[in-house]
């Protein structure tokens, strides 16, 4: 595949877009790293204003043994499963003092994915389901980013926080939303592909476990579990060049504290991160699935998908919008 179709370039701005610049990067579908986005929580968010804000409130922390949460890990006998995180309640005094912990040796991870801060609910007219678990800290973010919200014509889908350190990596995956993505602490590192190198991605299908635990004190173990099977990647680590296709054109682009990330409906990413502690927001835009956009978005994950299988490419229909995508973190 010629690297025309990709490149590694990207764009960076000096300072956010307004409404009509960003309608454009929206039609272009490249990553852009945008300097100068703003939001209160740069300012505010150490340990100590977290833990007095937050007070009691429990949140939903992801635990898994090595970092990798909704990622393909070997269970009993070696059959790889596509495995979800143990999930535990606690307090946010409790989830930062485990997360800077020298003998914790479980990987904790705060990255629910529902809109923790601003769930879909909150932005639906006469709805009266918008609290969530970080309610308490949204004079420091806001529910929505307005040049990307009258570009796209609509609110977000959530807005969510991730809480982790250096331990924890995202396995690739792509998302049907157009993400905003901004660093509030620490150091993010994207590896990014484009839908066209979705076939590299050796994309299957893998039966669903999760972590259990017997007791609240025993270690956790991978049970598997009677849900559907999982499409996803087969490449764990695509920053090994081993791993890709010499045909595959990834693009690294490192979000510093202040530093937001446009990433595109549809581009694969693999993420990890670096500093004691790491934090983030993003705010999740839907796309409308139909048009043009979807199909071609379809076929290109369809091809990797099928070649896998020794198949010929086919298109899914929108219905099948869940399942062609999957489950994201970052």
């Amino acid at each position: 595949m010629p690297s025309g179709l990709n490149g590694s370039q990207y764009d960076i701005l000096g300072k956010p877009p307004s409404a009509l610049e960003f309608a454009r990067l929206v039609q272009i579908s490249r990553p852009v790293l945008i300097k100068g986005h703003k939001v209160q929580a740069q300012e505010v968010w150490s340990n100590d204003y977290l833990i007095e804000r937050m007070g009691d409130q429990k949140i939903s922390v992801a635990i898994t043994p090595d970092g990798r949460a909704d990622a393909i890990t070997a269970g009993p006998g070696g059959k790889e499963y596509f495995t979800e995180p143990y999930v535990q309640q606690m307090t946010m005094a409790e989830f930062l003092d485990k997360l800077t912990s020298d003998d914790q040796n479980e990987v904790l991870y705060m990255q629910t994915q529902n809109g923790n801060l601003y769930p879909a609910g909150y932005f639906e007219p006469g709805s009266v389901d918008g609290s969530s678990e970080c309610e308490s800290l949204r004079e420091d973010a806001p529910s929505e980013i307005p040049w990307c919200s009258e570009a796209l014509g609509r609110s977000p889908e959530a807005v969510n926080v991730w809480i982790g350190d250096s331990r924890s990596t995202t396995s690739i995956h792509s998302d049907p939303f157009e993400n905003i993505y901004t660093v509030v602490r620490g150091t993010k590192h994207f590896t990014l592909l484009p839908p066209t190198e979705a076939w590299c991605l050796k994309e299957r299908s893998y039966p669903h476990a999760t972590y259990t635990r017997d007791s609240p004190t025993s270690p956790l173990k991978l049970a598997p579990t009677d849900y559907p099977p999982v499409s996803w990647s087969s490449i764990k680590d695509p920053d090994d060049p081993s791993t890709l296709s010499s045909n595959a054109h990834p693009i690294h682009i490192t979000l510093q504290a202040g530093d937001t990330l446009y990433l595109p409906v549809g581009w694969w990413h693999y993420v990890r991160q670096s500093g004691d502690i790491t934090i983030a927001l993003n705010w999740w835009y839907d796309l409308q699935m139909r048009g043009a956009q979807w199909v071609w978005l379809s076929f290109l994950r369809g091809m990797g998908r099928d070649a896998m299988m020794g198949n010929p490419p086919h298109v899914q229909g929108t219905e099948g919008a869940g399942d062609v995508y999957g489950s994201s973190s970052q």
